[in-house]
């Protein structure tokens, strides 16, 4: 087999790459520069161009008005500023000076109790009796005169009766334990009220009469009390009545029972004292126990609400033992 035959090299020098861009560049210059075809113009096109001239101008008018819109509202200035802040200022200083005055407010109402109500509607009612005196001064009218002229005979009777009651329970002087129990019994017996209907038909049963003989069908014991006792047994000729009042001689006992009301009430009392002996022993052992009756406790709480306040330190010395 011959031997292959090697390809000589060229001698010659290879085009930089310099060279080679220049080429390229000039024959894209050659491209671009061949001559674009020219279209027949025709009245169509012509008024698509004149549309789109419009449609360019009326974008570019919109874009520069929009620039301008966007400026419009101005920043405000430093003395705006300074009004509205000072505005807001007022605004808190109000709302503070506000809820001050209703934390205060319901502080007081706080510290009022129902005693200090009462003492306020006392001296209420004796400035409105020192001005309607001052007023009938004045005038020349005698007050109480003028004030028995608001008053009913009825009303009147009634007051009389109160105050006429009020100085019989009116004692003065000493008691001792068997004059206050006999006090309470008296006081106990006032408040009850005895229940006239239940007995004028306890009565009329035991007597064997019709209901509604004595009382009333619907009556209350305040119309029956009003009406005054009705007629007597013997007046009827009625000899039944030894069972309801009964005598030294009759063997018949404890056969009565009181009815539901009878004992609720009689439950309502007792509770009623259980409640305020409570009280008052709550009250005593709240605090040291410097008295030795009602009476004395009361008279100490007004030494002690005048001198108190020189004599602390001296008792809370002779408590240390510091005063020696």
């Amino acid at each position: 087999m011959p031997p292959r035959r090697r390809e000589e090299k060229s001698m010659a020098p290879s085009p930089s790459p310099a060279l080679r861009s220049s080429r390229s560049r000039s024959q894209m210059s050659e491209v671009e520069a061949l001559p674009e075809p020219v279209l027949p113009v025709t009245e169509e096109s012509a008024e698509e161009e004149d549309a789109a001239e419009d449609d360019n101008d009326e974008t570019e008018d919109a874009e520069a008005d929009e620039p301008a819109e966007a400026q419009a509202p101005a920043k405000p200035s430093i003395e705006d500023r300074k009004a509205k802040l000072k505005e807001l200022r007022l605004r808190m200083n109000q709302s503070a000076a506000d809820n001050r005055k209703d934390l205060v407010a319901d502080h007081q109402k706080a510290k009022v109790t129902a005693k200090e109500v009462q003492r306020l509607e006392k001296q209420r009612k004796l400035a409105q009796t020192l001005r309607l005196k001052a007023d009938a001064e004045a005038s020349g009218e005698d007050l109480e005169r003028r004030k028995a002229w608001e008053w009913s005979i009825e009303q009147n009777e009634r007051w009389e009766k109160k105050l006429s009651e009020q100085a019989e329970r009116s004692d003065t002087n000493f008691h001792n334990a068997e004059d206050d129990a006999f006090k309470k019994y008296n006081k106990n017996v006032r408040t009850t009220k005895p229940d006239l209907v239940a007995y004028s038909r306890q009565k009329e049963a035991a007597l064997g009469l019709a209901p509604g003989t004595l009382a009333p069908i619907g009556a209350t014991s305040d119309q029956i009390a009003a009406a005054g006792p009705g007629p007597s047994s013997a007046a009827r000729g009625l000899t039944a009545a030894e069972d309801l009042y009964r005598g030294a001689d009759t063997l018949a006992y404890g056969d009565s029972k009181p009815s539901d009301d009878a004992i609720d009430r009689v439950i309502s009392k007792i509770n009623k004292d259980i409640g305020g002996k409570k009280k008052r022993k709550d009250d005593d052992e709240g605090g040291d126990v410097t008295y030795i009756n009602e009476r004395n406790k009361v008279f100490n709480k007004k030494i002690a609400r005048y001198f108190d306040k020189y004599t602390k330190e001296i008792k809370a010395s002779l408590e240390r033992g510091t005063a020696l």
